[in-house]
């Protein structure tokens, strides 16, 4: 039985390919206005302090998501003053990103049936808790939402048990009890699997992914989803769905 639905957000609950594709434009925008930066060229030193913050740290965890530090890595690498041009950017990036996230379609409707049903909704997410708390409270889930763990407070990025292990104490289930929903097969899917927990693969038309992986229990909508937890999630398990 489920007794607890955990939820990965960027491309799984609202759809961050849009979202960084509109936060992008904004932010280049922002370097051709103020520093007269080509598209390329901007985008070019953008990769290489990444590059720089993957090196320093080593291995992934949630700082390699952290924004501010990108930007202030590009702009050393420009040689450019810090302020105020590192916060604009931070907030020229996910300010717009956050402006024009939508819930995808059926997500709400499916987290009021859950909660009609006594089960308990998480989050999961690689990421840095603030900016996940401001996407949750844009999408109009926040309301829903009973634990979070993002990759920011387990120390540690998906697929990594410990990750999953944090979702299940604070699910307050048994790991076969847990139900982990995400876009990610090796992170979301895989990790989940392999931490002993149940996986739904969400992979909408618009973010179909050329892979060999086949996967019974994958999901196009929240509405399909909703059908197998009304259900039951063991009758359809059971059905090799």
């Amino acid at each position: 039985m489920i007794k607890a639905v955990i939820f990965d957000i960027d491309n799984t609950m609202y759809s961050y390919n849009d979202g960084n594709k509109k936060a992008m434009d904004a932010l280049l925008s922002y370097g051709k206005d103020v520093w007269g930066l080509e598209r390329e060229e901007m985008l070019k030193v953008l990769e290489k302090a990444q590059e720089v913050i993957k090196t320093r740290l080593g291995h992934d965890c949630a700082a390699v998501h952290n924004r501010l530090i990108r930007y202030q890595i590009f702009l050393e690498l420009l040689e450019k003053p810090m302020f105020p041009y590192a916060l604009e950017m931070y907030h020229k990036y996910w300010d717009t990103l956050i402006e024009h996230a939508a819930p995808e379609q059926g997500l709400i409707e499916l987290l009021i049936e859950l909660k009609k049903k006594g089960i308990r909704i998480g989050v999961g997410s690689d990421m840095t808790a603030y900016i996940q708390y401001r996407k949750l409270k844009t999408l109009g889930a926040a309301p829903y939402i009973d634990f979070i763990v993002t990759s920011e407070e387990a120390g540690v990025e998906k697929p990594d048990p410990h990750f999953f292990q944090c979702c299940v104490k604070k699910a307050g289930a048994e790991k076969e009890e847990c139900l982990f929903v995400g876009d990610h097969f090796e992170k979301d899917v895989a990790g989940a699997l392999n931490s002993g927990l149940e996986a739904v693969w969400y992979c909408p038309l618009w973010n179909k992914k050329e892979t060999k992986n086949v996967y019974a229990h994958t999901i196009e909508s929240f509405e399909q989803l909703k059908e197998w937890i009304n259900n039951g999630w063991e009758k359809e398990k059971g059905r090799g769905l």
